[in-house]
């Protein structure tokens, strides 16, 4: 299993935590569409650093038009020699069309749509073919020489779709290379609906689950004492509920019998009593969402849940890099 690291911090700049980051033994470092610009940070990552991948763990994809993913997945793996990989989201309708004042409708197909419009400018840039890419969300016709990278060495990007839903895991299996499970997820989740999702995209494309990668971003409780741990649990709780708040995600709820807590937290974050929404995260539900316990405990649970389920995972333990290989260890070989 491929580990990944995204625990970045804005108290230390990006660029130090990088350069501390890239020698512990991680096989990829994610940035993310938070508070920064992802496409910035990974070329960042990519200018200090040599042989770790460096993916977008997510960039929001209807912030923008296919062409511009085109054009910056492309500089970001040519630069990097082809460790890049483009990491999509869709995001939810409120951010697309408030934040970021972009349209919004029927978000599976129109994530298809867009990961087939980016191979279709590729296809191009690339393989020479003629641009001519009609659909119902986006139209490219227009690709002139001058317009056109040269710098082809490293050929194109893999691209990786964010998803919880069946619909949107089908698009991922049928158009990208591989997906990427959000941190709102369970591993009965992730074997009674997730890894079925992608098989039957897979067979729409003659693919096999070999040729395909699941990267996993659970949530992880831990520290190296009491405190330390007593405080990431709260943390932990709190980020659940912010999740399950989203109708979007109700689905992984309703799997556990839960879906009216998705309608409580929902009322309660209009309403921004978020300290009260953590409450409501009992141990059953903070237990099937995260696993809990000291660094090494953590581990093993992580591997015993997941093995056999994620080709990547996000190592997301809110330590000090340097306590970091002994877990790293741990992982790989879990025992």
């Amino acid at each position: 299993m491929k580990l990944s690291w995204a625990g970045f911090k804005d108290e230390v700049p990006f660029r130090e935590q990088v350069k501390a980051i890239a020698p512990l033994g991680f096989d990829t470092l994610a940035v993310t569409e938070t508070g920064h610009d992802p496409f910035i940070r990974a070329a960042v990552a990519i200018e200090h650093t040599e042989r770790i991948e460096i993916m977008t763990g997510i960039v929001v994809a209807f912030a923008r038009t296919p062409m511009l993913l085109a054009y910056a997945a492309h500089d970001l793996n040519a630069l990097s020699g082809g460790r890049f990989i483009l990491g999509l989201g869709s995001q939810v309708k409120a951010h697309i069309t408030k934040r970021f004042a972009m349209p919004w409708s029927e978000p599976a197909e129109r994530m298809r749509e867009m990961i087939q419009a980016v191979h279709a400018i590729w296809d191009c840039w690339y393989d020479g073919k003629p641009l001519d890419f009609r659909g119902r969300f986006y139209s490219h016709t227009l690709m002139t020489p001058y317009f056109t990278p040269t710098d082809t060495r490293s050929g194109r990007a893999k691209i990786h779709l964010a998803a919880v839903g069946t619909h949107m895991t089908n698009v991922a299996a049928e158009v990208a290379d591989g997906m990427i499970c959000h941190p709102f997820t369970t591993e009965r989740y992730v074997r009674e609906v997730t890894m079925p999702a992608i098989e039957a995209g897979l067979t729409q494309t003659g693919r096999q689950r070999g040729d395909f990668e699941l990267t996993g971003f659970p949530f992880v409780a831990t520290g190296w004492n009491d405190e330390a741990l007593e405080k990431s649990i709260a943390d932990t709780r709190r980020q659940i509920a912010f999740y399950g708040s989203t109708p979007a995600y109700r689905g992984v709820l309703e799997l556990h019998g839960w879906g009216d807590l998705q309608t409580d937290l929902n009322a309660l974050s209009k309403q921004g009593r978020w300290e009260e929404m953590g409450r409501l995260i009992d141990d059953r539900i903070l237990e099937a969402f995260a696993v809990i316990g000291r660094p090494e405990e953590a581990a093993r649970e992580l591997r015993r849940r997941f093995d056999g389920a994620f080709d990547r995972m996000s190592v997301n333990f809110a330590l000090q890099p340097e306590t970091l290989p002994p877990i790293l260890q741990l992982l790989r070989r879990g025992t």
